[in-house]
């Protein structure tokens, strides 16, 4: 068997020729009438009144907190399991990211643990849908609305999710979303946020131009900074959108092919998840001996990638750690197989076969 990459960029034939048009006729590179139509299709598509183009999925946290006014020493909820873009975007601000620990059932954060967490500092929640799933969507609204707390959605890994129909990203103030390679669709790097709130809107546009209300007029009645798309990342994006329904639904068929082929393996678990509303990311599964199995799947030329480590995990949020026994728990047994939308039928079987080659 050749080798599986546990992920790559897919691009082909559109892409190509889709930039090569646009470069002969002219166009300007920077962030102009692609990245508007591309802005479009994300709204329309998560069902969104605006949607605004940024640098790449960190800046667009940085950016969605920043428009919400909060002062260096708020806190803001976050997950223990989730990418360190997470709490990073807040530190670079100056507020405190509060750790908080995860659910079993979703890896999303536990909002039992959340309420011993919260504190009359408390300003905000990134909420991480994590690996495409909801968790409990409409009980962590109820919490931001009872604590009087902002919530914005970082669903980087769950474009095409949804809880109960509705886009993950569209629950909060705010949503934000990546198109870095490893993402359903991508730009080589790039990121996006959702609103419904015209006023967030208008303020995430300004920052993001220098503080200008406008482009090319040199006038800064807010501070900013330069967080801006190009259109020669936009021409991709728009051909990346075209096809992005049928991933959402091949990466459906990977993780139910994946599921049935392992669920008679004890050793192995992969989280129940309702693939109606879900779009798993990447294909993830919970063993006890993640790195040795990694190391076997590799000589058989199948590459794979630990999850993240938990926050509390990293040097530089050691004195934030309390307890966060869930979360530690599956950051210690997580492995991502290989998850491209390109894999095929013949690839998944073998992926299960030498799984199972291993544990019997």
């Amino acid at each position: 068997m050749h080798q599986i990459p546990q992920i790559e960029p897919w691009y082909d034939r559109k892409e190509r020729q889709a930039l090569s048009e646009y470069l002969k006729s002219g166009g300007w590179l920077t962030e102009f009438e692609k990245t508007k139509q591309l802005e479009k299709k994300i709204a329309a598509f998560s069902g969104s009144k605006y949607c605004l183009m940024t640098v790449n999925g960190t800046i667009s946290l940085v950016l969605a907190l920043l428009s919400l006014d909060l002062k260096p020493g708020d806190e803001v909820l976050v997950p223990n399991l989730t990418m360190i873009a997470t709490p990073n975007s807040a530190v670079l601000l100056g507020l405190k990211p509060v750790l908080v620990d995860i659910e079993a059932d979703t890896l999303c954060l536990d909002l039992k643990a959340a309420e011993k967490a919260v504190s009359s500092k408390t300003r905000g929640m990134l909420y991480v849908p994590f690996n495409g799933r909801s968790g409990r969507m409409e009980e962590v609204v109820d919490f931001c609305r009872k604590h009087r707390i902002y919530l914005i959605e970082d669903a980087a890994q769950a474009l095409g999710s949804r809880y109960q129909g509705k886009h993950l990203g569209t629950f909060g103030a705010i949503g934000s979303f990546s198109f870095s390679v490893p993402k359903i669709i991508t730009m080589g790097q790039g990121g996006c946020l959702i609103t419904d709130n015209i006023r967030l809107y208008r303020k995430m546009k300004y920052i993001k131009d220098f503080g200008r209300i406008k482009g090319g007029i040199d006038i800064h009645p807010v501070l900013g900074w330069n967080f801006k798309f190009t259109d020669l990342q936009a021409v991709i994006g728009l051909c990346q959108m075209e096809k992005l329904e049928w991933r959402v639904s091949r990466k459906k068929e990977i993780y139910d092919r994946l599921r049935r082929g392992l669920a008679s393996l004890p050793q192995v678990l992969m989280l129940s998840t309702d693939l109606s509303d879900t779009v798993p990311w990447f294909m993830d599964i919970y063993v006890s001996d993640p790195d040795k199995l990694a190391l076997f799947l590799l000589s058989k030329n199948i590459a794979t990638r630990r999850i993240y480590p938990a926050v509390s995990s990293q040097k530089i949020y050691k004195e934030k750690q309390g307890k966060y026994p869930v979360s530690e728990k599956f950051a210690k047994k997580g492995l991502w197989l290989p998850s491209s939308a390109r894999l095929s039928n013949k690839e998944i079987d073998y992926i299960v076969k030498q799984i199972r080659n291993y544990y019997s």
